[in-house]
């Protein structure tokens, strides 16, 4: 008989790893930003400093038009570190991490993160029109997954410990506790319960704490009183307008995805090699960027884009058509940037095209129902979440973490119904995510649902046949065991006792030896086994399928109370192949047995 059970601090281990995880990824996001400020200062200014707020709009470079260089030279060093180190490190990263965890054991290259660090910052920092959300989530995913080789454990917890690195990333790097949290189990986690979700909330609380050690208890992004807008009362004419809202985020949404994966199908049959499709990209968001500073006095479409979000979430920046101008601007930079094989994040620019078009529709809006009363800014902050939303199909972290990053209550209840049409409406046209379409177009398809199977929920007993039972003894043949079981109609677990306990199992598949000429002299001990485990008429399946997995076993003798000291205690027997052939799910059964 084979015991059972994780070790009693086994939870602990994994518990204390966790937070090492979220203080590596929170200890991470403050190296990586200080990567990015000495990229950005370099490349722009031609100076070696740490210092650069992404809140802020950079200044006009001395360069002049020579700036349009500063990324087509960040561009040869990212496709140098991307292409001779890390290809995984091309891209948003996101699914990358989610591909690990469904087709690679969560197994990510230790290189990845050095790698991601520095050819997002890089790209980043000299004017790639991407986020920093992404690489952060990449470099935590891989730091746990690394730590999940280095220490032996099973496949679900070197999972947790990626979900962990993911969710820490996001919380340490937007101050979003709660929204790392659940972007780890909307999009990361394959499975959800306690002994999944207390690491990945140690890791995320504990990326949080060092997160506002270095850069502060502050939400985000700093937004006026706008507690008395009466946008924020829903009214049928507000419930309407939100609708309307909700299906233009929808298709905004899609139209970023495909622009997105569009410019990465152009990139990939232009000519050339790596490196100079790359430049070729990065040379088009230079000039793009270059002729923004010129002609509106910002280059407003580089980097993060959260100087642009601030302006408009304060009201600075209001004019429908720079706005609109703004929102095509970054959809065109961010497709340049990623599509040519540029490294960085998609969730910024979501908040940028979301809070522009947000805005803009807010504009228009109150000009036209001028007595609603309506806010841009309002409107600007919920085109943010619904833009994350419907684009990366995480809806409740979208809500969570706008609220975590605005501070402000008013827009929740607008927030919640315009972001979940906005995610319809994209499903509507669009099935997959924007991270899931990258793997689809690869053959990994990724589950959009997490079920529970109500069938593992029913007790043992509901699946014992306890007429299968054969008692015998030690020294008996397959010829003995043949005779008494001329009559039988079913294939029995033969059970081998020496009148105290159980010693071993002949598995009811093994018949095959009862009906073969070549064992008749055999004793019946040489076809049977000992490893098996001990459970409860009362015990769920889905504790039962766990603990064979456990245990590596085939086999779960089954009795009143889990015990097993006498033979006549055992009232039935139970094999995994038992349940796949009841439940007709053999495919479930045997992915859990792996």
């Amino acid at each position: 008989m084979v015991k059972v059970g994780l070790p009693a601090n086994a939870q602990l281990r994994l518990g204390l790893l966790a937070i090492v995880v979220g203080i590596v990824a929170g200890v991470g996001a403050w190296i990586f930003r200080m990567l990015i400020a000495l990229s950005h200062n370099l490349a722009f200014y031609h100076t070696f400093n740490l210092s650069y707020d992404a809140n802020l709009h950079s200044e006009a470079s001395p360069l002049g038009a020579w700036i349009i260089l500063s990324p087509v030279a960040g561009a040869i060093v990212v496709a140098f570190l991307v292409k001779t180190f890390a290809p995984e490190a091309k891209g948003h990263g996101v699914p990358e991490v989610i591909d690990a965890i469904y087709y690679n054991k969560s197994i990510i290259r230790p290189v990845v993160a050095a790698v991601k660090a520095l050819a997002s910052s890089i790209s980043i920092g000299t004017g790639g029109a991407v986020g920093r959300e992404g690489p952060i989530i990449q470099i935590g995913a891989a730091f746990g997954s690394t730590l999940g080789q280095i220490i032996p454990m099973k496949e679900w917890q070197r999972m947790v410990l990626v979900a962990s690195g993911v969710g820490a990333g996001i919380a340490a790097t937007f101050n979003t506790p709660l929204g790392g949290i659940l972007f780890a189990i909307e999009l990361m986690l394959v499975e959800i319960s306690a002994r999944t979700l207390v690491p990945v909330a140690l890791a995320t609380g504990a990326a949080t704490f060092i997160g506002r050690l270095f850069f502060g208890a502050s939400p985000s992004f700093d937004i006026p009183e706008l507690a008395h807008a009466t946008s924020t009362i829903m009214t049928p004419y507000m419930f309407l307008i939100y609708i309307i809202f909700g299906c233009v985020l929808g298709l905004a949404a899609m139209i970023f995805s495909h622009a997105l994966y569009k410019a990465e199908d152009i990139f990939d049959r232009m000519p050339g090699n790596y490196y100079t499709r790359h430049m070729t990209g990065m040379l088009l968001v230079g000039i793009l960027m270059y002729v923004m500073m010129e002609q509106l006095g910002h280059y407003y479409i580089q980097g993060v884009g959260y100087a642009t979000i601030q302006d408009i979430l304060v009201g600075a920046l209001s004019n429908p058509a720079l706005l609109a101008l703004l929102f095509v601007g970054k959809i065109l930079a961010n497709a340049l940037t990623i599509g040519s094989g540029g490294s960085g994040g998609i969730f910024s620019p979501s908040l940028f095209l979301g809070a522009t078009l947000g805005a803009a529709f807010g504009v228009a809006a109150n000009s036209l129902f001028p007595g609603l009363g309506i806010n841009p800014a309002h409107f600007a902050i919920i085109g943010m979440a619904a833009i994350v939303g419907a684009g990366t199909g995480a809806v409740i972290t979208a809500i969570v973490m706008i609220f975590e990053m605005t501070r402000n209550y008013d827009v929740i209840v607008p927030l919640i119904i315009t972001v979940s049409i906005a995610y319809g409406m994209r499903r509507y046209l669009m099935r997959d995510s924007i991270y899931i379409y990258k793997l689809v177009l690869r053959g990994h398809y990724i589950p959009d649902s997490l079920g529970t199977n109500m069938f593992m929920l029913r007790p043992v007993e509901d699946f014992l046949e306890t007429s299968c039972l054969f008692p015998t003894k030690e020294g008996q043949t397959i010829r003995d065991i043949r005779k008494e079981l001329k009559d039988k109609t079913t294939a029995p677990y033969v059970l081998l006792t020496d009148g105290t306990q159980v010693k071993s199992v002949l598995y009811a598949v093994k018949r095959r030896f009862i009906d073969t000429k070549g064992h008749r002299h055999s004793t019946i001990r040489k076809h049977m086994t000992s490893h098996f485990i001990v459970t409860s008429k009362n015990d769920i399946i889905f504790d039962v399928v766990a603990k064979l997995r456990t245990a590596h076993c085939k086999i779960a003798l089954v009795t009143s109370d889990g015990k097993l000291d006498q033979p006549d205690e055992v009232i039935g027997a139970l094999s995994l192949d038992d349940i796949a052939h009841t439940s007709h799910l053999a495919k479930y059964i045997i992915a859990s047995k792996k």
